[in-house]
């Protein structure tokens, strides 16, 4: 009797959960993340990067030299902006212990809050609700390489992107779109490649409305708009450090924001960047010029595939703002003078983005790079190479080919995103002009082949004498009517990054 009631107990249980799929996501998600954390208190992980912004609000508060600081057991200095330093000032107020647990679920949170947003950013591609997606993905996504090393450090990797995120999600015309961007830029300069790929969208997509209409005031869009708002951001950022750390800000924009080294060595396998390919491949810390020209390269792929994909259309290329957006993170990480591995919790939308186009195309390539990208990120497989960041002389200098591979990864993984990207965008574009010369050889075919009317046939009968059910509706002057019934302008206005995604 007592083992009937505890399975139909458990059988009602089950129906109630798979019924609110919020719900079971939410304790899915619930169980993964106490998992994560208990894993992480075992490894006694030291959050060391947190422990460095702690200091960093101390030197505030007390008006030390913000540069000249060295934090933790490995000396660590001061890189990012003073703006930076303002926004760690409340970690000041909580001891060690309670910020590291503070710091641990806020960034909890904002995976959670990055998932959302990049489903979001792809125009809802998943049958369940948002939430019940968010929190089943984000229990996954907690055990890949580049959160779990962000979590480990205690980094604002996760913030930056959400930010970001944030801005590019917002409706065409908001009036804070921009201003993530310009916060994150404050905080850390690399999300400032983004104002530049808004920036890249709205000249070109003014200048095309420049020649169709003739205008000059058709170069204005909310691609500049949110560029410009994002700039002004920025500007404000730097412009209220100087006021508060004027010393600082000296120091920083002055020489500080040029010494790469204080950052960390090039060479070791943490770097991600196309940098520490070109000094693994070189065996030397000083990648120098041939660096500086794949990334020359690389920024001129990586934002001509992102714009390209941004101004497709969702006709032309489902989800290209996506596509977009993406593809100029992927840039950004490739570029950056050092990359850490923690830098990439942007591999996030990027999984869900090849998911969604595995999901849309079964067969094919989508399916495999969605995979090969899941088992990138979450195999920790860079780490499966000799590396020793404290010795002497890095031991990734002595790397065989294979070795040089894993710890390759990551790079090898954007940059071939970014050719897909560009493929992608480029096909989409081919197979919308080839759809124009057909449907203009079908009009051409059609008119060539009417049979036109006799001089005593009966003229058609007027518009304003047929029935109102076929009188078509009054429209706005300057806009075509769609099958559908919707009017669109002519002028063939495109919304921006955030528009596609805006309603849900």
């Amino acid at each position: 009797m007592q083992q009937a009631a505890e399975s139909k107990w458990s059988l009602a249980l089950k129906t109630y959960l798979l019924r609110r799929p919020v719900t079971l996501a939410a304790a899915l998600c619930t169980v993964s993340f106490a998992a994560f954390w208990a894993a992480q208190r075992a490894a006694d992980v030291s959050m060391i990067d947190l422990m460095v912004y702690r200091a960093e609000g101390w030197a505030v508060r007390n008006g030390y030299d913000l540069y000249a600081m060295r934090a933790t057991y490995a000396d660590l200095p001061t890189t990012y902006p003073p703006f930076a330093a303002l926004l760690f000032l409340p970690l000041t107020l909580l001891d060690v212990d309670d910020m590291r647990s503070v710091a641990t679920f806020v960034n909890l949170g904002l995976l959670v809050v990055l998932v959302h947003l990049s489903l979001r950013l792809l125009g809802r591609p998943l049958e369940a609700p948002r939430p019940a997606a968010a929190l089943g993905i984000a229990a996954v996504a907690v055990w890949c390489e580049p959160v779990w090393t962000t979590l480990r450090y205690g980094q604002i990797n996760l913030l930056l992107a959400a930010l970001v995120l944030w801005d590019l999600t917002r409706r065409s015309g908001h009036r804070w779109a921009g201003v993530g961007i310009g916060v994150a830029a404050g905080i850390k300069l690399t999300p400032a490649l983004f104002a530049v790929f808004l920036a890249l969208c709205g000249l070109v997509h003014g200048w095309r409305r420049l020649r169709r209409t003739g205008r000059a005031e058709a170069l204005w869009n909310p691609w500049l708009r949110q560029a410009a708002v994002a700039t002004v951001t920025f500007l404000g950022t730097a412009l209220l450090s100087a006021l508060v750390l004027p010393y600082d800000s000296r120091r920083f924009w002055g020489g500080t924001l040029f010494d790469s080294g204080r950052v960390g060595r090039t060479e070791i396998t943490d770097n991600q960047a196309l940098s520490g390919v070109a000094a693994r491949l070189l065996h030397t810390g000083e990648p120098g010029v041939p660096w500086a020209a794949a990334a020359v390269l690389t920024a001129v792929l990586g934002l001509g595939a992102a714009v390209a994909a941004t101004l497709a259309g969702q006709r032309r290329l489902p989800c290209g703002h996506a596509w977009g957006a993406v593809a100029c993170a992927v840039t950004a990480l490739l570029i950056s003078p050092i990359s850490w591995s923690h830098h990439w919790v942007w591999c996030v939308p990027l999984v869900l983005l090849l998911g969604t186009e595995a999901r849309r195309r079964a067969g094919g390539l989508p399916p495999v790079a969605f995979a090969l990208t899941a088992l990138v990120f979450g195999s920790y497989a860079l780490w499966w190479v000799p590396h020793d960041p404290d010795a002497p002389r890095a031991l990734e200098l002595r790397q065989n080919g294979a070795q040089m591979l894993l710890s390759a990864c990551y790079p090898l993984v954007g940059t071939a995103f970014l050719v897909l990207t560009a493929t992608v965008a480029l096909r989409g574009a081919l197979r919308d002009r080839r759809g124009t010369g057909n449907r203009r050889e079908g009009r051409g075919a059609r008119t060539a082949g009417r049979i036109r009317p006799s001089a005593d046939a009966p003229s058609p009968r007027p518009l304003a004498d047929r029935p109102t059910a076929s009188r078509p509706r009054a429209q706005a002057p300057g806009t075509v009517a769609h099958a559908s019934g919707a009017a669109v302008d002519a002028s063939g206005n495109a919304a921006d990054v955030s528009q596609a995604v805006a309603k849900e």
